[in-house]
């Protein structure tokens, strides 16, 4: 439930960017939008859909997405625009940190619960998320095509909308886990979600390119 209920995924930016580079500014926006909003409807949502059964902190919450999320981005814009040279010089050490704390984050709420993970409850949570995420890049992706059908590059904005329904801020879920709920069963799922995304994401943008190339291949015959 909680990773349903977070925002998209940058990684849907770079995985337009690598089929659709043209579109990928409406992807950033969309990542952006979903970012911001995520302050409000996170809390509201886990609280509709958790609250019931588990108590959750809808003002806590907010907080904790403001600091973790809003608060970062905010200071990497000022950062970039009044010190352009530090951020410059830090940059090549961004990448590498950032998938080193990602993998500390993901790793821990594994290897504490390694048992239930290996268990017919884990099978079942890897199954879940499995079928949620591949369900949300398809409906996505119908989606967009049924909407938007007489747009002039309507593929390329199914490919971009299919990437930002499917991939979820699953970080941002996990962090909300340990921090808002003492069982560390709950950090489970979105662990197991960034671990379902980060491969997944290539060969989804590597099929999704491949179909666009067999497409643009058999129209040039056909003309």
């Amino acid at each position: 439930m909680l990773v349903s209920c977070v925002s998209g995924a940058q990684l849907s930016n770079y995985a337009t960017f690598l089929t659709d580079p043209h579109m990928a500014p409406l992807s950033i926006v969309m990542t952006s939008l979903s970012t911001a909003s995520a302050v409000f409807f996170t809390p509201t949502l886990s609280y509709l859909l958790i609250g019931k059964k588990l108590p959750v902190d809808v003002v806590g919450m907010m907080s904790s997405i403001v600091q973790i999320v809003v608060a970062p981005i905010a200071a990497g814009l000022l950062l970039n625009r009044f010190l352009p040279r530090l951020c410059s010089a830090i940059q090549p050490f961004l990448p590498p940190l950032s998938v080193f704390v990602t993998a500390l984050c993901v790793g821990s709420p594994l290897a504490i619960n390694i048992k239930a993970v290996l268990s017919p409850y884990g099978l079942s949570i890897v199954f879940l998320l499995f079928a949620f995420h591949t369900t949300s890049f398809v409906a996505g992706y119908h989606l967009a095509g049924t909407w938007f059908r007489k747009s002039a590059d309507v593929k390329a904005l199914q490919r971009t909308i299919s990437f930002e329904t499917g991939m979820q801020s699953s970080l941002l879920a996990l962090a909300l886990a340990n921090r808002f709920f003492p069982d560390p069963l709950v950090g489970v799922p979105p662990a197991v979600s960034v671990c379902l995304l980060l491969p997944k994401a290539p060969p989804v943008a590597f099929i999704s390119a491949l179909s666009m190339n067999c497409f643009d291949y058999s129209l040039s015959n056909v003309t």
